[in-house]
Protein backbone atom coordinates (compact mmCIF):
# COMPACT_ATOMS: atom_id res chain seq x y z
CA UNK A 1 0.00 0.00 0.00
CA UNK A 2 1.18 3.49 -1.07
CA UNK A 3 -0.04 6.97 1.15
CA UNK A 4 0.86 9.75 0.60
CA UNK A 5 0.64 12.58 3.24
CA UNK A 6 -0.33 16.27 2.98
CA UNK A 7 -0.15 19.33 5.09
CA UNK A 8 0.66 22.81 4.90
CA UNK A 9 1.13 24.62 8.30
CA UNK A 10 1.55 21.91 10.89
CA UNK A 11 1.45 23.41 14.17
CA UNK A 12 4.44 22.36 16.74
CA UNK A 13 1.72 21.15 19.45
CA UNK A 14 0.69 18.23 17.08
CA UNK A 15 3.96 16.97 16.32
CA UNK A 16 3.85 13.89 18.52
CA UNK A 17 0.64 12.96 16.74
CA UNK A 18 2.16 13.39 13.68
CA UNK A 19 5.27 10.92 14.90
CA UNK A 20 2.89 8.52 15.91
CA UNK A 21 1.04 8.66 12.66
CA UNK A 22 4.74 7.68 11.07
CA UNK A 23 5.38 5.45 12.96
CA UNK A 24 2.30 3.21 12.56
CA UNK A 25 2.61 3.64 9.08
CA UNK A 26 5.96 2.40 9.58
CA UNK A 27 4.62 -0.58 11.37
CA UNK A 28 2.36 -1.57 8.80
CA UNK A 29 4.61 -1.61 6.59
CA UNK A 30 3.06 1.14 4.18
CA UNK A 31 5.06 3.26 1.50
CA UNK A 32 5.58 6.60 2.93
CA UNK A 33 5.58 9.62 0.64
CA UNK A 34 5.30 13.47 1.61
CA UNK A 35 4.65 16.36 -0.34
CA UNK A 36 6.81 19.60 -0.59
CA UNK A 37 4.79 21.62 1.87
CA UNK A 38 4.41 19.02 4.66
CA UNK A 39 8.46 18.00 4.62
CA UNK A 40 8.59 22.24 4.57
CA UNK A 41 6.35 22.14 7.48
CA UNK A 42 7.96 19.35 9.32
CA UNK A 43 11.34 20.80 8.99
CA UNK A 44 10.16 24.24 10.01
CA UNK A 45 9.17 22.64 13.56
CA UNK A 46 12.61 20.72 13.59
CA UNK A 47 10.62 17.66 13.26
CA UNK A 48 13.55 14.52 12.27
CA UNK A 49 13.03 14.07 8.57
CA UNK A 50 16.23 12.05 7.75
CA UNK A 51 15.06 9.86 5.05
CA UNK A 52 11.98 11.70 4.11
CA UNK A 53 12.01 12.80 0.93
CA UNK A 54 9.33 15.46 -0.73
CA UNK A 55 7.55 13.28 -4.26
CA UNK A 56 7.30 14.15 -7.00
CA UNK A 57 3.37 15.18 -6.57
CA UNK A 58 2.20 14.90 -10.39
CA UNK A 59 3.45 11.39 -10.68
CA UNK A 60 3.45 9.63 -7.44
CA UNK A 61 -0.20 10.85 -6.63
CA UNK A 62 -1.49 9.11 -9.24
CA UNK A 63 0.39 5.95 -7.73
CA UNK A 64 -1.35 6.75 -4.41
CA UNK A 65 -3.52 4.43 -2.92
CA UNK A 66 -5.12 7.14 -0.19
CA UNK A 67 -3.88 10.59 0.41
CA UNK A 68 -3.92 11.59 3.90
CA UNK A 69 -4.18 15.46 4.75
CA UNK A 70 -2.70 16.34 7.66
CA UNK A 71 -4.59 19.63 9.44
CA UNK A 72 -8.00 21.48 9.06
CA UNK A 73 -10.67 21.96 6.79
CA UNK A 74 -8.79 24.13 4.73
CA UNK A 75 -5.65 21.89 4.19
CA UNK A 76 -8.36 18.89 3.11
CA UNK A 77 -9.49 21.39 0.39
CA UNK A 78 -6.10 21.73 -0.31
CA UNK A 79 -5.85 18.51 -0.99
CA UNK A 80 -8.70 18.03 -3.35
CA UNK A 81 -6.35 20.32 -5.30
CA UNK A 82 -3.33 18.33 -5.29
CA UNK A 83 -5.55 14.97 -5.83
CA UNK A 84 -7.88 16.46 -8.79
CA UNK A 85 -8.82 14.43 -11.24
CA UNK A 86 -6.89 11.32 -10.10
CA UNK A 87 -9.86 10.76 -7.28
CA UNK A 88 -7.96 8.85 -4.94
CA UNK A 89 -9.60 8.78 -1.76
CA UNK A 90 -8.45 11.20 0.90
CA UNK A 91 -8.17 11.09 4.64
CA UNK A 92 -8.58 13.58 6.71
CA UNK A 93 -6.93 14.08 10.33
CA UNK A 94 -7.76 16.95 11.66
CA UNK A 95 -5.12 19.22 13.72
CA UNK A 96 -7.42 21.79 13.06
CA UNK A 97 -10.44 23.51 14.80
CA UNK A 98 -13.75 22.64 13.30
CA UNK A 99 -13.51 20.01 11.49
CA UNK A 100 -16.63 19.32 8.74
CA UNK A 101 -14.21 17.62 6.44
CA UNK A 102 -10.99 16.84 8.18
CA UNK A 103 -13.06 14.51 10.39
CA UNK A 104 -10.64 12.03 12.10
CA UNK A 105 -9.61 13.21 15.82
CA UNK A 106 -6.25 13.17 16.45
CA UNK A 107 -6.89 10.74 19.29
CA UNK A 108 -8.68 8.29 16.85
CA UNK A 109 -5.19 8.06 14.15
CA UNK A 110 -4.42 4.78 15.06
CA UNK A 111 -7.54 3.14 15.18
CA UNK A 112 -8.54 5.18 12.22
CA UNK A 113 -5.45 3.20 10.25
CA UNK A 114 -6.12 0.46 11.71
CA UNK A 115 -9.46 0.29 9.75
CA UNK A 116 -7.80 1.61 6.71
CA UNK A 117 -5.77 -1.31 6.13
CA UNK A 118 -7.77 -3.89 7.16
CA UNK A 119 -10.30 -2.11 4.68
CA UNK A 120 -13.50 -1.26 7.25
CA UNK A 121 -14.08 2.11 5.52
CA UNK A 122 -16.58 3.82 3.54
CA UNK A 123 -15.75 6.28 0.15
CA UNK A 124 -18.14 8.91 0.01
CA UNK A 125 -17.95 10.90 -3.72
CA UNK A 126 -18.31 14.55 -3.01
CA UNK A 127 -19.45 16.75 -6.42
CA UNK A 128 -17.27 19.45 -7.09
CA UNK A 129 -18.34 22.39 -9.05
CA UNK A 130 -15.95 23.88 -12.23
CA UNK A 131 -15.43 27.31 -13.26
CA UNK A 132 -15.43 28.10 -16.77
CA UNK A 133 -14.07 31.38 -18.26
CA UNK A 134 -12.37 33.13 -21.24
CA UNK A 135 -9.22 33.77 -20.06
CA UNK A 136 -7.19 31.04 -17.84
CA UNK A 137 -7.60 31.52 -14.27
CA UNK A 138 -6.49 29.57 -10.97
CA UNK A 139 -3.40 28.07 -12.84
CA UNK A 140 -6.01 25.48 -14.18
CA UNK A 141 -7.14 24.07 -10.95
CA UNK A 142 -10.77 25.67 -11.66
CA UNK A 143 -13.07 23.02 -9.33
CA UNK A 144 -13.84 23.57 -5.81
CA UNK A 145 -15.36 21.42 -3.07
CA UNK A 146 -16.86 24.06 -1.38
CA UNK A 147 -17.73 27.23 -3.25
CA UNK A 148 -17.62 29.62 -6.25
CA UNK A 149 -17.86 32.83 -4.76
CA UNK A 150 -18.20 36.52 -6.61
CA UNK A 151 -16.83 39.74 -3.98
CA UNK A 152 -16.46 43.12 -4.52
CA UNK A 153 -13.11 44.11 -4.23
CA UNK A 154 -11.34 47.87 -2.88
CA UNK A 155 -14.88 49.55 -2.91
CA UNK A 156 -17.52 50.19 -0.04
CA UNK A 157 -20.25 50.03 -3.21
CA UNK A 158 -21.81 47.22 -3.80
CA UNK A 159 -22.09 45.34 -7.00
CA UNK A 160 -24.63 44.06 -9.42
CA UNK A 161 -24.19 40.27 -10.40
CA UNK A 162 -27.01 39.62 -13.43
CA UNK A 163 -26.64 35.60 -12.53
CA UNK A 164 -28.57 33.20 -15.33
CA UNK A 165 -29.45 29.53 -15.08
CA UNK A 166 -28.43 27.69 -18.49
CA UNK A 167 -28.80 31.48 -20.10
CA UNK A 168 -32.22 31.77 -18.66
CA UNK A 169 -32.43 35.01 -17.00
CA UNK A 170 -32.37 34.52 -12.82
CA UNK A 171 -32.20 37.37 -10.71
CA UNK A 172 -29.65 40.50 -10.89
CA UNK A 173 -27.90 40.61 -7.03
CA UNK A 174 -27.17 43.87 -5.65
CA UNK A 175 -25.12 42.69 -2.56
CA UNK A 176 -21.93 42.59 -1.38
CA UNK A 177 -21.06 39.52 -3.86
CA UNK A 178 -22.66 35.78 -4.63
CA UNK A 179 -21.81 32.67 -3.46
CA UNK A 180 -22.36 29.11 -5.82
CA UNK A 181 -22.12 26.39 -2.91
CA UNK A 182 -22.21 22.65 -3.26
CA UNK A 183 -23.71 20.48 -0.49
CA UNK A 184 -20.58 20.61 1.03
CA UNK A 185 -19.79 24.13 0.93
CA UNK A 186 -23.42 24.50 2.31
CA UNK A 187 -21.73 24.44 5.95
CA UNK A 188 -19.60 26.88 5.22
CA UNK A 189 -19.51 30.90 3.85
CA UNK A 190 -23.05 30.06 2.52
CA UNK A 191 -24.31 28.95 5.75
CA UNK A 192 -22.85 32.18 7.10
CA UNK A 193 -24.83 34.11 5.21
CA UNK A 194 -27.83 32.50 5.76
CA UNK A 195 -28.37 29.72 3.58
CA UNK A 196 -29.94 26.87 3.83
CA UNK A 197 -27.78 23.35 4.79
CA UNK A 198 -27.68 20.84 2.42
CA UNK A 199 -26.61 17.31 2.75
CA UNK A 200 -23.95 15.55 1.07
CA UNK A 201 -25.49 13.41 -1.14
CA UNK A 202 -28.25 16.13 -2.91
CA UNK A 203 -27.91 17.01 -6.20
CA UNK A 204 -27.93 20.71 -5.78
CA UNK A 205 -26.18 24.18 -5.42
CA UNK A 206 -27.20 26.59 -3.72
CA UNK A 207 -27.18 30.38 -4.54
CA UNK A 208 -26.26 32.70 -1.79
CA UNK A 209 -26.31 36.36 -1.73
CA UNK A 210 -23.87 38.35 0.30
CA UNK A 211 -25.01 41.17 2.41
CA UNK A 212 -27.90 41.78 -0.36
CA UNK A 213 -29.35 45.41 -0.31
CA UNK A 214 -32.95 44.20 -1.43
CA UNK A 215 -34.12 41.97 2.00
CA UNK A 216 -36.73 40.03 0.33
CA UNK A 217 -34.01 38.29 -1.77
CA UNK A 218 -33.15 35.06 -0.50
CA UNK A 219 -30.79 31.84 -1.24
CA UNK A 220 -32.68 29.12 -3.50
CA UNK A 221 -31.36 25.72 -4.22
CA UNK A 222 -31.11 25.07 -8.13
CA UNK A 223 -30.24 20.86 -9.47
CA UNK A 224 -26.46 20.88 -10.45
CA UNK A 225 -27.40 19.91 -13.99
CA UNK A 226 -27.72 23.47 -14.24
CA UNK A 227 -25.44 25.84 -15.74
CA UNK A 228 -25.30 29.29 -14.10
CA UNK A 229 -23.58 32.50 -15.66
CA UNK A 230 -22.95 35.66 -14.84
CA UNK A 231 -22.50 39.62 -15.82
CA UNK A 232 -20.98 41.86 -13.00
CA UNK A 233 -21.24 45.63 -12.61
CA UNK A 234 -19.86 48.68 -10.30
CA UNK A 235 -18.32 51.01 -9.31
CA UNK A 236 -15.08 49.59 -9.18
CA UNK A 237 -13.05 48.31 -12.38
CA UNK A 238 -11.88 45.29 -10.52
CA UNK A 239 -14.53 42.29 -9.04
CA UNK A 240 -13.02 39.28 -6.68
CA UNK A 241 -14.01 35.47 -7.43
CA UNK A 242 -12.46 32.72 -5.16
CA UNK A 243 -12.77 28.81 -5.30
CA UNK A 244 -12.73 27.39 -1.95
CA UNK A 245 -9.73 29.80 -0.40
CA UNK A 246 -7.95 30.78 -3.63
CA UNK A 247 -8.80 33.86 -4.92
CA UNK A 248 -7.94 36.29 -7.66
CA UNK A 249 -9.21 40.19 -8.67
CA UNK A 250 -10.70 39.95 -12.58
CA UNK A 251 -12.81 42.51 -14.47
CA UNK A 252 -16.21 42.34 -15.56
CA UNK A 253 -15.47 41.80 -19.40
CA UNK A 254 -14.44 37.71 -18.43
CA UNK A 255 -17.02 36.00 -18.84
CA UNK A 256 -17.34 33.07 -16.60
CA UNK A 257 -19.95 30.13 -15.66
CA UNK A 258 -20.00 27.62 -12.79
CA UNK A 259 -21.25 24.12 -13.51
CA UNK A 260 -20.73 20.37 -11.69
CA UNK A 261 -17.37 18.94 -12.33
CA UNK A 262 -17.02 15.72 -14.42
CA UNK A 263 -14.86 14.02 -11.31
CA UNK A 264 -15.43 13.86 -7.77
CA UNK A 265 -13.86 14.06 -3.93
CA UNK A 266 -13.60 10.75 -2.62
CA UNK A 267 -13.62 10.80 1.66
CA UNK A 268 -12.94 8.10 3.66
CA UNK A 269 -15.48 7.34 6.17
CA UNK A 270 -15.60 4.65 8.56
CA UNK A 271 -18.30 3.19 10.38
CA UNK A 272 -18.18 5.57 13.47
CA UNK A 273 -19.07 8.51 11.21
CA UNK A 274 -22.24 10.86 10.92
CA UNK A 275 -23.09 13.34 9.05
CA UNK A 276 -25.64 14.13 11.31
CA UNK A 277 -23.17 13.14 14.65
CA UNK A 278 -21.27 15.96 13.26
CA UNK A 279 -23.53 18.61 12.38
CA UNK A 280 -24.95 18.10 15.57
CA UNK A 281 -21.31 18.44 17.32
CA UNK A 282 -19.89 21.19 15.31
CA UNK A 283 -23.19 23.03 15.11
CA UNK A 284 -23.67 22.64 18.90
CA UNK A 285 -27.03 21.57 18.03
CA UNK A 286 -29.37 20.80 21.13
CA UNK A 287 -26.76 22.22 23.56
CA UNK A 288 -28.42 25.14 25.95
CA UNK A 289 -25.82 28.05 25.63
CA UNK A 290 -27.44 29.45 28.66
CA UNK A 291 -25.86 26.99 30.43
Amino acid sequence: MKITLHGIGVQKEFLPQIGLLFEILKNKKIDINLTDSLLKSLKKNAFPTKGLKPINQKDTIRESDFVISIGGDGTLLDTVCLVGKNEIPILGVNTGRLGFLATVAKENIESSIEELVSGSFAIESRSLLQLESDIPLFNGLNFGLNEFTIHKRDTSSMITVHTYINDLYLNSYWADGLIIATPTGSTGYSLSCGGPLITPGARNFVITPVSPHNLNVRPIVVSDDNEISFKIEGRSEKFLISLDSRSTPIDASVKLKVKKAEFSAKLVKFASYSYFDTLRQKLNWGFDMRN
